[in-house]
């Protein structure tokens, strides 16, 4: 009986990402895409993402992050991966991406089997799909069709989403890419899989009040410890803490949960649950009673569809990359 339920729960799941997807095509992407020109093209992403993830599980969130800051700049045309002094990877907000590795061996790959064919901005679509999947996270059908991009300036990173940003400059960096505020909160709780870096949240930490523990109030009292023990002050910025405390290698809802507890670790993340206008998204992913439920699985992976097809080239624009770090 579980096992129907569930079974019934996966195929809903399924039933309404495809809805979803089909809803947002017609920019030029579209669900295999590559069917008849390198039929091959998703399993060799998909063999590849696995292989690396196997051996470091750092790079699934890596790759997923990879493609949002690839989106949120130029499009979703891979303008993150091409090397050179001051292009996109050199700016501050990316310095630290990971999974570049991930997208070169894929690409070698599939030049190997379909020269030509499959493009880099697609390759990073589907890799950050397949991450979520390796992280027990909900699959969605991917609209490929992308192409790549030939410029890449480190200046225009500097609109990408910060950590301190207050919720309605999210709003208004995330509504100039046409996602809406659902979309920002689902897209945000990609966050319960990866780490960040003390430098980026120990101000919240150390002398942010004049009053009480001097800590960011919206900080659970308890978790400032931790985190103080952590990331003590003058202590070692770079060191690593998951985003999502306890669950920070698996793609679930906790990440809401430890927003309302008070646990969120970046300024900008926290401030989802301290927003009204943001705090009952959080509360219907939790499935607070008396509010109508979102199913993060569903919700995540249609917001991810839209995100992907952001300023997408397609057709004659661009080019097919034939190594993913420079442009041809």
């Amino acid at each position: 009986m579980e096992g129907n339920c569930f079974n019934q729960r996966v195929l809903l799941v399924t039933l309404l990402l495809a809805i979803s997807t089909s809803l947002v095509e017609g920019q030029g992407t579209r669900v295999g895409f590559y069917s008849s020109t390198c039929p091959r093209a998703e399993s060799i992403v998909r063999s590849t993402v696995q292989s690396h993830f196997r051996s470091d599980p750092t790079v699934a969130p890596g790759l997923l992050r990879m493609h949002f800051h690839d989106c949120f700049v130029q499009g979703c045309d891979a303008s993150i991966l091409i090397d050179g002094p001051n292009t996109e990877k050199t700016a501050p907000p990316n310095l630290l991406l990971r999974g570049y590795e991930v997208i070169d061996d894929a690409k070698t790959q599939l030049e190997a089997a379909c020269p030509g064919v499959v493009s880099c901005a697609d390759i990073l679509a589907l890799a950050a799909r397949d991450s979520v999947v390796l992280t027990s996270g909900a699959s969605w059908a991917v609209p490929t069709g992308r192409r790549d991009g030939r410029v890449s300036q480190a200046s225009d990173a500097a609109n990408l989403p910060g950590f301190r940003d207050s919720v309605d400059v999210q709003k208004q960096k995330f509504a100039a890419k046409g996602l809406n505020t659902q979309d920002l909160v689902s897209l945000v709780g990609g966050h319960t899989i990866g780490t960040t870096a003390c430098q980026f949240f120990s101000y919240r930490l150390y002398n942010f009040t004049t009053t009480g523990n001097g800590a960011d109030p919206s900080i659970s009292a308890a978790f400032v410890s931790q985190l103080q023990a952590l990331c003590p002050q003058n202590g070692d910025g770079s060191r690593r803490i998951g985003l999502d405390t306890g669950s920070a290698n698996r793609f679930d809802n906790s990440f809401f949960a430890n927003l309302r507890d008070g646990k969120g670790i970046l300024e900008s993340d926290q401030k989802l649950w301290t927003d009204a206008s943001t705090k009952t998204l959080v509360q219907r992913f939790l499935g607070i009673r008396g509010l109508l439920g979102l199913t993060f699985n569903v919700e995540f992976g249609r917001s991810m569809v839209k995100m992907s097809n952001i300023e997408v080239k397609t057709g004659t624009v661009g080019e097919i990359r034939n190594v993913c770090s420079k442009v041809n």
